[in-house]
């Protein structure tokens, strides 16, 4: 069974500022709730091909895994693949300007569980979809009011 949970968010910041503030690897760890650890496994800046791992909790379980830069229009589209652990997935940002100079950002996670992992598809769906929104609400409260200044 294949997951897929797109989640957006309109954010009164200008496209730029919060492509390039939530495509920045090291920023992940403050706006994402389950991520833990990000470290770079190719030199920045990110380009295609860039490999970063990323070590996160979700639904109890420790995951590390390393994403791979598989297709990058700066301030329009990134998208990182893993085909590492339980549950293969690749993740999809993107930027689009909205009314009154802000960005509609959409966040979305395609997979195929594996093994065990595949038994719980439906639950992992709900669960990636409440934490995304989480996630995306806590990227617009940093965006606009902490890195705004207000």
């Amino acid at each position: 069974m294949t997951v897929d949970v797109s989640t957006e968010i309109v954010i009164r910041r200008p496209r730029d500022q919060v492509a390039e503030y939530s495509a920045n690897p090291d920023n992940a760890p403050e706006w994402y709730v389950n991520i833990k650890e990000v470290r770079w496994k190719s030199p920045p800046p990110m380009s295609l091909g860039s490999k970063i791992a990323f070590v996160a909790n979700f639904l109890g379980r420790r995951l590390a895994y390393i994403y791979e830069i598989v297709d990058l229009q700066p301030g329009r589209r990134l998208v990182m693949s893993t085909k590492e652990g339980p549950f293969p997935m690749e993740t999809t940002y993107t930027w689009e300007d909205s009314d009154g100079g802000g960005t509609r950002m959409r966040l979305q996670n395609r997979g195929s569980p594996v093994g065990f992992s595949s038994l719980l598809a439906p639950f992992m769906a709900i669960s990636m979809r409440r934490a995304n929104q989480k996630d995306l609400s806590r990227l617009k409260e940093l965006l606009e009011r902490r890195l705004a200044g207000g």
